[in-house]
């Protein structure tokens, strides 16, 4: 019989507005951030574990975040989150 002992999710999420929108860099930046902020909010308000391993902006505004998060409330995920 097969049994998960432990998972968790490796993710890289991008946070980009449309481009025909015309924002500048600067608003395309906020926007993705307050983006990111209400996707973090969400992860924290439903108890999910996660941790941020990089975050890195492109030339045009566009956010790029690297995610371990947790599989789910089952699998235990001590061995990835310190």
């Amino acid at each position: 019989m097969k049994r998960v002992k432990s998972a968790c999710i490796m993710q890289t999420l991008v946070f980009s507005q449309k481009p025909e929108l015309g924002h500048s860099r600067d608003v395309n930046l906020k926007l993705n951030r307050d983006e990111f902020a209400h996707y973090k909010h969400t992860m924290e308000r439903t108890s999910v574990r996660y941790q941020i391993l990089d975050e890195s902006e492109e030339q045009d505004g566009t956010l790029v975040v690297h995610v371990r998060k947790q599989y789910n409330d089952k699998a235990d995920v001590s061995e990835y989150f310190t």
